[in-house]
Formats: structure tokens, sequence, C-alpha cells
């Protein structure tokens, strides 16, 4: 491994500057990079993809934890740098030009499994969360998520219920999912610092319910959190058989979506899977 210059110098030298379009944010700051890289435990050989690397600074941190990374980078200013950071660890570091929402990542990481680290685009953080949580093969391939997002986002993720952040990504990430908060990001570790503070989540896939389909727990959650202030009875509405559900489950349908647990969206799912 020859020597690194400083992230913000490759920026600089590249002439490369954050595109809000893109949602972009770039973290130059090596030793919260390491720390973010650690924790899913030793990368030494293992398969990483890594969604929006821009200029790399995360990508260089998990290629010195000993990784093996697929990045898949959609801004093409970027590729210079990341190419020259390939020189740096020869047959590490594999860039893919595309949409991480289009792709087939599966297929991309050769159907070996891996660790997922990124720090998400904003724009399209959460649509990748969900479909990283989403489909009815589980385990998934993925072996663990270890993502940045606004904290507010964060915080959704790993809530409880009864709480105002709890909603329909808390259910989804924890039915057959362990969810953490990490570790919380300043915004000033960014360049340029973005409006909101971030935060650091990592999943670990667990044993899925049996008798659930994934399908129908995301149809559920979405009916019953796009009218979270309704009751039950009321948001529920578009889900056939919701309300026999319900009542043979002895929940009230006068409650509301942010008071049900996550087991008890898991025992409505059961029983409206076919």
């Amino acid at each position: 491994m020859t020597a690194l210059p400083p992230i913000r110098e490759v920026i600089a030298r590249h002439g490369l500057s954050a595109s809000k379009a893109l949602g972009q944010n770039f973290l130059l700051d090596e030793q919260l990079l390491a720390r973010i890289a650690a924790i899913p435990g030793d990368l030494s050989d293992r398969a990483v993809l890594e969604v929006g690397p821009g200029p790399g600074g995360l990508t260089r941190a998990l290629l010195k934890a000993g990784a093996r990374v697929t990045a898949i980078e959609m801004d093409r200013r970027c590729l210079p740098a990341l190419a020259e950071l390939g020189e740096a660890f020869p047959g590490r570091l594999s860039v893919i030009e595309g949409d991480a929402l289009k792709l087939d990542q599966g297929a991309a990481m050769g159907g070996e499994p891996f660790a997922v680290l990124s720090n998400l685009p904003y724009n399209v953080g959460t649509a990748l969360f969900v479909k990283w949580l989403s489909g009815e093969q589980w385990p998934p391939q993925w072996t663990s998520l270890t993502l940045m997002f606004q904290r507010e986002v964060a915080e959704r993720i790993v809530a409880q219920p009864g709480t105002g952040a709890y909603g329909r990504l808390a259910v989804l990430a924890q039915w057959r999912a362990e969810a953490k908060l990490a570790l919380k990001v300043h915004r000033s570790a960014f360049t340029p610092p973005p409006k909101v503070m971030s935060a650091v989540v990592h999943i670990s896939p667990a044993e899925a319910p049996a008798g659930v389909s994934a399908r129908v727990l995301e149809r559920l959650t979405e009916a019953a959190f796009g009218q979270r202030r309704k009751m039950l009875r009321q948001s529920l509405k578009s889900v056939p058989g919701a309300r026999e559900a319900l009542a043979g489950l002895g929940i009230d349908e006068t409650r509301r979506a942010e008071t049900l647990g996550v087991g008890e969206f898991v025992a409505l799912a059961r029983r409206l899977t076919a």
C-alpha cells in the first residue's frame, strides 16, 4: 500500500464539491471513518458493499481494515479519485458506476455474503434501507448494515412503541433484525456541514418469525402509519381482513398504529398471510 494523501487534498486536486442534487456530504475525519469501519467487527478479507463512496473517505478506511470493497457511485466526477484509491490497494476495490436502487446488488457481489457500510446520500438513504430490509428471502445475502443517516431517521429506526419517532421504519428494522444506534456524528464532521446532525445505525439479521409474509407486513405498516393519527379501524380500511384480524387478536381497533408493538404487527401480518 502506498502512502495516501489527506482526503481534503484529494477533493481539491480533483476539483470535487458535494452535490446537493445527489444528497452528498463528504466525511473527511479519518479517525471517525476508522471508527465507523470497525463497527461490524473484523473486516479482514470480507466482502463489503458501499453505496455513494464519493471521493473515497470511508472506502479508504474499509480498505485499510482489510475489506474487499465493491463501491457503487453514480457521480462520475468521483471516479478518478476512486481509481487512484484502487491503484493503492491492488485487486481490493471494484467500482460500479450506476444507481444502487436499480442495480442487482446480490449479483454485483457475485452471490457472496457481504457487509454493507455506507455514508448514504440523504436523498436515497431511506429507500435503500427499506430495499435491504424487504423481500421474502431471509436471512438476506447481507450479513450486517452499518449506515449513516440523518439523526432523525436513525432515531426512527431504533424507536420504541409509543414514542413520536416510532413508525414504519422501526417495525421493518426490528421484526426480524436487531437495530442499534452505534454512533452519533456532529454536523461539523462533514464538508459541507449539513443542517442536521447524523448518526450511524447497525443492523444485524435475526431469526424471522414463522408464518409471516414480508410483503404483507410491509403493506400493513404502510397503511397503518400512512395515517398514523387515525384509529386502526380507519387507517387499515384498505387492508382486506385487517379489522377481523384485529378482533381475532383482541387488539382494540380504536388504538393508533404508534401504540402497537412490533410483536403485535407481526401477529397481525401472520393472520393476514395467506
